[in-house]
């Protein structure tokens, strides 16, 4: 391996200053319920209506506010991910087997009670992570989804957002952002019950009151920075590889930005492109520092270790630009999502194809995958027995609790044996 560009490579971590803040507001907020949850939005967002609720006439508005064009894009990108959100549910099957005569074991998938979603607005209104944390819950079962997004600077909220919260399924829509936000619905206040579930991507601050709500209530991921790296072959065209990393780049400051190729002539060839589209490119101010801090780029001996190093790196977004994609379809392992040939990019999975956005970020691609369906769904065991079946297995768990030192488990066991001798 030859590294061409060096960049930093940000891993999930934990920013002292932003967890003192986020605990004493945490501390505070299910502290003094409602009324510090107005404080705050006031003190951040200069944002305190009379209800951070919205009304079914309000969100009539903002639909209604919208040009056709806009309406009919997020019926489609919201159809595509409940078109692959209803085929994911389809795979969870619920089992029942008897493993011996007279014990039935099995497991059935249930839906939680109640999602708390949280879709970013800051930097870029993102209105299309609506779709993705409030469609799988919808889909899973879930009963009842409250859905908050911060006010628009000034005031306000952005309507393709509400829209796009009201079309995905939401039962609430609130307008409040970042950690009122996130303990309103993790505590429950007003008149907001507490959720089973928070979901969704934010900034630093939210993403560390996930942290430290986990536990209270369950969480979808952590998730940081955007990533995205791209193994490229000599086949593959470098003006189009710069434009995917620049894509991503525009995100944040600090975004990932690896390319794993196979010569130093296409690497150099890459940078050069990449640094005539940032000439160009509408958010260079941000996408250029993404680049210059955290850019990488990287020349691989083999496939094999090209593979090795995206494992390594294990990045949210991961495309493939080669000529046999088949091979590293077939032995990459970490990755939040996966892109096969040019013709996909990831701003495709993002917006419209019906994949979900929500992936993991900070090499946590190494163990998680991103949200989906299976989230708002609990696999629960179950066991039924006939009595014969109850008497033979409780001689043996019995012997078993009496290696443990565990009589009163032993009992319980012995007097089954008893009864159904």
């Amino acid at each position: 391996m030859k590294l061409i560009k060096a960049g930093e490579h940000r891993l999930a971590e934990r920013d002292a200053e932003t967890v003192q803040v986020v605990s004493e507001m945490l501390t505070v907020l299910e502290r003094d319920g409602m009324d510090a949850v107005r404080r705050y939005s006031r003190q951040f967002d200069d944002w305190a209506p009379a209800s951070f609720e919205l009304g079914d006439a309000e969100i009539a508005e903002a639909t209604a506010s919208l040009p056709q064009q806009v309406v009919a894009d997020t019926d489609y990108c919201q159809a595509n991910v409940r078109q692959f959100a209803e085929a994911q549910l389809a795979t969870m099957l619920p089992l029942e087997i008897e493993t011996q005569p007279g014990v039935i074991l099995g497991h059935r998938h249930i839906p939680v009670n109640a999602v708390g979603s949280y879709v970013p607005g800051g930097r870029y209104p993102m209105f299309g992570s609506a779709q993705m944390s409030i469609i799988p819950a919808k889909v899973a079962g879930v009963k009842s989804v409250v859905a908050c997004t911060p006010p628009l600077r000034g005031g306000g909220y952005y309507p393709a957002t509400i829209s796009a919260m009201a079309k995905a399924g939401a039962d609430r829509v609130f307008v409040l952002g970042g950690v009122p936000a996130l303990a309103m619905m993790a505590f429950g206040m007003g008149e907001v019950e507490p959720v089973d579930v928070l979901c969704g991507a934010g900034n630093q601050y939210v993403t560390e009151a996930k942290r430290q709500l986990s536990g209270r209530s369950g969480i979808d991921l952590l998730a940081g920075p955007t990533e995205i790296l791209i193994i490229a072959d000599d086949a593959a065209d470098p003006a189009l590889v710069a434009c995917d990393l620049l894509g991503q780049a525009e995100h944040d400051p600090n975004s990932g930005v690896c390319l794993i190729c196979f010569s130093e002539a296409f690497a150099r060839e890459t940078i050069a492109e990449v640094e005539k589209q940032l000439e160009v490119l509408p958010t260079r101010d941000v996408a250029s520092v993404s680049w210059g801090n955290h850019g990488i780029v990287q020349v691989a001996d083999s496939p094999q270790e090209a593979v090795r190093l995206s494992d390594g790196y294990a990045p949210e977004h991961l495309e493939l630009h080669v000529s046999d994609p088949a091979y590293f379809f077939e032995r990459l392992a970490n990755y939040g999502s996966l892109f096969i040939g040019e013709e996909t990019t990831v701003a495709y999975g993002d917006k419209s194809i019906g994949t979900n956005h929500i992936l993991p970020t900070g090499r946590a691609a190494r163990y998680t995958g991103g949200l989906w369906v299976g989230k708002f769904l609990k696999t629960c065991t179950y066991q039924r027995m006939t009595a014969e079946a109850s008497r033979r297995v409780g001689e043996i768990t019995a012997r078993q609790c009496d290696v443990e030192h565990m009589p009163g488990h032993a009992l319980t066991a012995r007097v089954r044996v008893e009864r159904y001798r």
